[in-house]
């Protein structure tokens, strides 16, 4: 017999449930409103989005983040003033609610500041930086940017980013979008090209000038006006788009369903490796014979929720 037909194949074992079939309606019943519920539901609750930037005092973190929501999100220190900035020792967050054309959003951002400004290294990235980002990358979505990209020359910038998709990969730093997490043919497709241009380089500014007539976003020098918005100056559109236009909500949903769903496994297993004692209580069965492992287990995008955080 053949070994391969001893043990019901997955396909097989499906066979026995129920099946779905298709059903024919004899009139409008109104399922497709569920969607305009939704839209009302979600108008009325908003959004919650959450944002952590890490780097060096200077690089213009405050004014990336003014410059993403074209807001007056972060107060950065006043030019001219050279306050010493000690090293990061506790995270500072401050929340906005921001409208637009009826949809709220209410944005936390997180700074650290100081971060890594008493360490010296020429390298790419800093062995401080590597070592942030592999405990980093496994408990939130992680996107790099190159600041102040108007500081270099276009063969600079992309010798840059190759120097960063190297180390990354020789680390084994996983960036978002990640691979792993494509559903589709049409997210490959997006998410390869979106992988191709990361870090991304990028220039804020928070004040407009008119160039040609228009009033844009751009930072002044000598030679001209950098404008943010325009692909030919810098990249600072694709990180807007991927950010807010076109992977919100899926930014969400790997951090709610895979990130936090990871830690919760991992403080549940970490639960049962405590010793028992006055107030424990048992929250799953333990397995028989084996020992309780504290090491995160790695959860699918598309397992049961079944906690009520939002990020």
């Amino acid at each position: 017999m053949d070994p391969l037909r001893q043990s019901p194949s997955p396909s097989s074992s499906r066979a026995s449930s129920p099946r779905t079939l298709s059903c024919e309606r004899l009139g409008y019943v109104g399922i497709e409103a569920v969607l305009d519920q939704l839209k009302i539901k979600a108008m009325k609750m908003g959004f919650e989005f959450n944002i952590m930037v890490v780097g060096q005092s200077g690089l213009g973190k405050s004014t990336m983040v003014n410059t993403l929501f074209k807001s007056k999100m972060w107060r950065s220190t006043m030019p001219g003033l050279r306050v010493p900035m000690p090293q990061t020792l506790q995270l500072h967050s401050m929340t906005h609610v921001i409208e637009e054309n009826g949809v709220k959003l209410k944005l936390t951002v997180t700074d650290t500041p100081g971060f890594g400004d008493q360490i010296n290294n020429d390298k790419c990235l800093r062995p401080l930086d590597l070592e942030f980002l592999q405990r980093l990358c496994r408990a939130v979505n992680v996107v790099p940017v190159i600041a102040r990209a108007d500081s270099l020359t276009i063969e600079e910038r992309e010798a840059f980013r190759h120097r960063i998709q190297d180390d990354l990969k020789t680390h084994s730093i996983e960036v978002y979008p990640q691979k792993c997490f494509d559903e589709d043919v049409s997210d490959k497709i997006l998410n390869s090209k979106i992988r191709e241009r990361i870090p991304f380089a990028v220039v804020g500014a928070d004040r407009e000038h008119m160039v040609n007539g228009r009033c844009v976003l751009g930072r002044k020098t000598k030679w001209g006006i950098i404008e943010v918005e325009n692909m030919a100056h810098c990249e600072f559109p694709l990180l807007r788009d991927l950010l807010i236009r076109s992977h919100l909500q899926d930014l969400k949903d790997i951090t709610h369903n895979v990130h936090y769903e990871n830690y919760r496994i991992f403080r549940l297993k970490e639960s049962h490796a405590l010793p028992r004692g006055p107030g424990w209580v048992n929250l799953a069965p333990a397995s028989h014979g084996l020992p309780a492992s504290p090491g995160p287990a790695k959860v699918c995008r598309w397992a049961e929720d079944t906690s009520d955080k939002d990020f």
